[in-house]
């Protein structure tokens, strides 16, 4: 597997996009609008990229659904 030349830049910026989908989450915002933002697309190619440090950015959502209690409620709004 090649390393994207990007990779160090967007392990850099991890905690970035994990508090800009943690924002998401608590403004309600749906499975389905979430996975067409920037940070979605970025967690999606470090997972892809390193799978063992970085989980999935569904994974992901669904953590910060549950912690925000949540849960069924994010993923039924707009």
């Amino acid at each position: 597997m090649t390393v994207p030349a990007d990779l160090p830049d967007l392990d850099e910026h991890y905690g970035s996009y994990c508090r800009a989908m943690r924002m998401l989450v608590r403004e309600g915002k749906s499975l389905k609008n979430v996975q067409r933002t920037v940070c979605w697309q970025q967690l999606a190619r470090l997972h892809d990229c390193r799978p063992a440090r970085y989980q999935e950015p569904d994974a992901l959502y669904l953590k910060l659904c549950r912690e925000g209690g949540a849960a069924g409620g994010a993923a039924s709004k707009r």
